[in-house]
């Protein structure tokens, strides 16, 4: 298992009491597969994600990241624990407008203290992967929508993360272009082993995951087969 969410309960302050955005929620995504998480806005994906990439800190229960248990590291640890292990893939793909393709995965791995020249090689490497080899030296304004999000997963990549978190990649795009992008996240999980947990409204490409959740009012139900089975 590459991320187990076990157990988790989240609260937020809320006026005079605490409002539950996770309650006792518990998600397995093993390496090499694809989970979508279903629900209504205000359901508890955002937070789920949340916590799945150490930003947030849970009331209870336990998150486990390539066999690392989360709640045991200091905060330092889980900055790291994210840089090399955690791939998050935003909404919007808030791209730096002065920066070409290759530019924005390189910044992202610049900590990394890896040689300059291995850090291109391997932006270049993921753009060929994502089907963007000709647009490296493209600024984001000279990029479609479409692109632009391809960037975003590219991004996610480059340190060569385990786990892969994606929130509603195809939300601004339009049915041909979200396609490209589900495809192409189905075969990155595949070829490089990943668990990507994706958070999507779009019930047109349940067919290319392997498993599918559901939340409602912070509660979480996975189904426990693969969705093309079913």
């Amino acid at each position: 298992m590459t991320l187990l969410v076990h157990d988790v309960t989240l609260t937020y302050p809320d006026g005079d009491g605490r409002l539950t955005a996770l309650d006792a929620v518990t998600l397995d995504a093993p390496a090499g597969t694809l989970t979508a998480v279903m629900g209504p806005s205000g359901s508890g994906k955002s937070s789920l994600l949340a916590v799945a990439a150490t930003l947030v800190t849970p009331d209870a229960g336990r998150v486990v990241v390539a066999g690392r248990d989360t709640a045991r590291l200091s905060a330092a640890e889980k900055s790291a624990l994210r840089r090399e292990e955690i791939g998050i893939v935003f909404q919007q793909p808030n791209l730096l407008a002065s920066l070409t393709a290759a530019e924005q995965l390189q910044v992202m791995a610049h900590l990394s203290g890896r040689p300059a020249a291995r850090l291109r090689r391997r932006a270049l490497e993921l753009l060929d992967a994502v089907g963007l080899a000709d647009k490296a030296g493209k600024r984001p304004h000279q990029l479609s929508g479409g692109q632009r999000q391809r960037v975003n997963i590219a991004r996610a990549l480059m340190n060569e993360p385990s786990v892969l978190l994606v929130d509603e990649p195809t939300s601004a795009l339009d049915h041909e272009r979200g396609a490209a992008v589900l495809d192409l996240l189905v075969n990155l999980t595949r070829e490089r082993s990943t668990a990507t947990v994706l958070v999507t409204h779009d019930h047109a490409h349940l067919d290319r995951m392997d498993r599918t959740a559901t939340m409602a009012d912070g509660r979480l139900t996975q189904s426990p087969e693969p969705a093309a089975a079913r």
